[in-house]
């Protein structure tokens, strides 16, 4: 016996297989693990819906927002300024000054302006409209993905589903506290404004209706700590989280949780400029609706920093910071489905997935060795490598294995030991022509390859497909059967070529035919 390349190969890539497949198959506390997806360890199944008609009302009030900074900022007089869900009307009180807002107005995207003398209406186009709703929905999608990455959960799945739903399944969600935590991050809006208390009228907020204080451009909000202390802000923002670039848990000089924000460039300037102009008033700092603070100001605070606090722990502080930093939804999300998947579910998955596996799994070595003899035993090494290579490859890369990636593995033993038997047929077929060993060995390898790289590359391509356009579980699928096949092709292909290779000498010398590919020769 003499040792040939592909056998270094081969033994290299079974030590490989089986160091990082080991904490998989020993669930190790150290080494990188498969993680189990939801349909096998349990979890949370929902379908959410999007309210994207409520994205396009936000676009338009913040259009407002930015008319009222461009105004103050450049010292224009402007009255009645106000907006509905479709448009933003305001007059220009000097006439010479329409130009410049028609330039400033100019700048924005997907409006239709419209004047009426000095009052200028704008109002979204249907194709803006469109767009906006579509924004809101894959924008929804990477900030719950985001969101849900940061909370340490590992591989969620967040797909959009039809034109305005989101599918999203968390593995591992075992406690209803925790589905409790998970939900609330997910539909939580960190919708963050900085507002102006309206000082002249607050003092009769608790005698206004909401169409009292519409009236004056302005809506009436509860204090988070205290619902019955209320207050009367104008209904156009100062800013809003749009404009912030970090958010983390901090302590105030009490020792509570508090969040710390940072603005960006533009942010801090529109912060500056407000807080500037409106010493000795008060700036309420609103989340999702209430209000968490609202601070007398006492200078013009520059830098664009700020803080809110709030009656929480630090548990749900963190959450607040993740929801913050991770963006505010552009429009609310609602629950449309939810389903609990056990973990005794997960486990009877498990328990039959793995009689299928081992099942399978014996029943073809044991074929092997009765019908191909010591080639079936060459084989089936060639079968355990595969598989110590594909749990290997999938422990590394911290791959989620769900209930149709355990069907893909034993997919893949059917398909690792089908090259096997092509090799083994076309050698047997050689040798009863009497070819040498040698011969037999090297022309079968040869004639079988081109059958067997077809079936390899058509399963792949359609794996990658299934990837692509897949969902979930299916992608799952698809990886694995992936694996499989590329690690089918190392081990088949390579690593059993390099066995005979290696035992050559040997099985040339003792002729014994039936011993080693179960024929008489």
């Amino acid at each position: 016996m003499k040792l040939n390349y592909r056998i270094v190969i081969f033994a290299l890539a079974i030590v490989f297989g089986i160091v990082f497949s080991l904490p998989s198959l020993l669930q190790t506390q150290s080494g990188k693990k498969i993680t189990l997806g939801l349909d096998l360890q349990g979890g949370l199944h929902m379908l959410l819906g999007v309210k994207t008609e409520e994205a396009t009302k936000s676009r338009i009030k913040s259009i407002a927002a930015s008319i009222k900074h461009f105004a103050e900022r450049n010292d224009i007089l402007i009255d009645g300024l106000s907006f509905d869900s479709k448009s933003v009307t305001f007059e220009v009180l000097d006439s010479d000054e329409i130009k410049n807002f028609d330039d400033f107005l100019s700048k924005l995207e997907g409006v239709k302006v419209t004047h009426k003398g000095s009052v200028i209406t704008l109002s979204l186009t249907p194709k803006e409209i469109e767009k906006t709703k579509q924004q809101a929905v894959s924008q929804a999608i990477e900030t719950i993905r985001n969101r849900l990455d940061q909370f340490g959960l590992s591989e969620p799945v967040v797909a959009r589903q039809g034109k305005d739903k989101i599918l999203v399944e968390l593995a591992g969600i075992k406690t209803p506290q925790e589905e409790q935590r998970a939900r609330e991050l997910i539909s939580r809006a960190a919708k963050l404004e900085m507002m102006a208390v309206d000082e002249a009228r607050n003092a009769r907020v608790y005698n206004m209706s909401d169409a009292d204080a519409a009236a004056y451009g302005d809506v009436i909000l509860e204090d988070v700590k205290n619902p019955k202390i209320k207050y009367l802000v104008h209904e156009i923002p100062i800013l809003d989280g749009g404009m912030l670039t970090g958010a983390n848990v901090g302590f105030d000089q009490n020792n509570r949780p508090v969040i710390n924000f940072k603005l960006n460039a533009e942010g801090a300037d529109i912060f500056g400029d407000f807080t500037g102009k409106n010493v000795g008033k008060r700036l309420a700092v609103v989340l999702d609706g209430k209000v968490y603070s609202a601070p007398n100001i006492n200078e013009r605070i520059g830098g664009g920093s700020g803080q809110i606090s709030g009656n929480y722990t630090v548990l749900e502080a963190k959450d607040l910071a993740i929801a913050l930093r991770s963006g505010a939804l552009l429009a609310p999300i609602y629950m449309m489905e939810k389903r609990s998947v056990g973990p005794s579910l997960g486990a009877d998955s498990i328990k039959a997935s793995m009689i299928a596996l081992i099942g399978g799994f014996i029943l073809v070595i044991v074929f092997m060795m009765v019908y191909y003899r010591m080639a079936g035993v060459i084989a089936n090494i060639a079968l355990i490598a595969n598989l110590l290579i594909l749990l290997a490859v999938m422990s590394l890369f911290g791959a989620t294995l769900t209930l149709p990636g355990m069907a893909g593995i034993v997919l893949t033993v059917g398909m690792a030991v089908d090259a096997n038997v092509i090799i083994t047929e076309r050698i047997r077929e050689l040798i009863y022509e009497g070819k040498s060993m040698h011969k037999a060995i090297e022309e079968g390898y040869a004639n079988a390859m081109t059958a067997i790289l077809d079936a390899n590359i058509t399963t792949l391509i359609a794996s990658v497909v299934l990837y692509v356009y897949g969902t979930g579980a299916i992608k799952g699928f698809a990886i694995t059967m992936s694996i499989g096949i590329l690690a089918s092709m190392l081990t088949a292909i390579l690593g059993t070529h390099g066995i005979y290779q290696m035992l050559e000498p040997k099985m040339g010398k003792s002729k014994n035919y039936r011993f080693w590919f179960g024929i008489k020769g």
